[in-house]
């Protein structure tokens, strides 16, 4: 018979912009669950950390580069990224307005981002990244993008078209010469490796997380040429 550490309890359910997003809590873990596929959990946060790790690393020694984050999910690449004083500026795009209410204030998730989002250098823009890349000025020395599970397996039909030409393309537009597009996957995908390349990106590779059982987390780097 299950426990009560066995049944997840909703903190909170909500019908957002792009369907349902529920916040529950398993034992001690939270969790986001997005129109019953379920995004991330407050387990590890090694990939996501990786995710900001490695494309602050590809910069080299460029001065205050300024980062956007795509999705900002439990916070775990937020909170990495404001840790590190090498960025000059934070950057974070989420769609869903639940997302950011749990991380403000006394929410169930700001104990992991509550210091993050008070540094001055962070900013939170409400609003769907497809969109946003596609129609901002702005230019990004770096874009650490997980707002699905991987190019292959996106959360809204909507998001595919960012791993397309067109929205590599957009990604290209948005960062500086030289400038870094990582990506978090759920699972390696040479398919998206060649998007890349088609794309004109330079330096493409996969860096993996292993796992202890099954296919690894990667994060998907490329170049923009200088």
């Amino acid at each position: 018979m299950p426990t009560s550490y066995d049944i997840p309890e909703v903190l909170d359910r909500r019908e957002g912009p792009y369907g349902e997003v529920v916040l529950r809590r398993h034992g001690e873990l939270l969790q986001i669950i997005a129109n019953g596929c379920f995004l991330m959990d407050t387990s590890d946060g090694r990939s996501e950390r990786m995710l900001v790790d490695t494309a602050l690393a590809a910069l080299d020694d460029r001065p205050d580069p300024h980062v956007l984050i795509g999705g900002l999910g439990v916070g775990f690449s937020l909170a990495h990224a404001a840790a590190n004083p090498r960025w000059g500026q934070i950057t974070v795009v989420e769609r869903e307005p639940a997302i950011i209410d749990w991380h403000r204030g006394a929410g169930p998730l700001s104990v992991l981002s509550a210091r993050a989002l008070a540094d001055p250098r962070t900013n939170i823009v409400e609003t769907d990244l497809v969109g946003f890349v596609n129609e901002t000025c702005a230019t990004f020395d770096a874009l650490c993008l997980d707002i699905d599970n991987g190019p292959d397996w996106t959360v809204t039909d909507g998001n595919h078209g960012l791993y397309a030409r067109t929205g590599l393309t957009s990604c290209a537009r948005v960062l500086k010469p030289g400038g870094v597009l990582a990506v978090w996957s759920a699972k390696p995908s040479p398919e998206f490796e060649q998007s890349l390349a088609n794309a004109g990106f330079q330096q493409v590779r996969t860096e993996e997380i292993p796992v202890a059982r099954g296919v690894p987390d990667v994060v998907h780097l490329a170049v923009r040429p200088g």
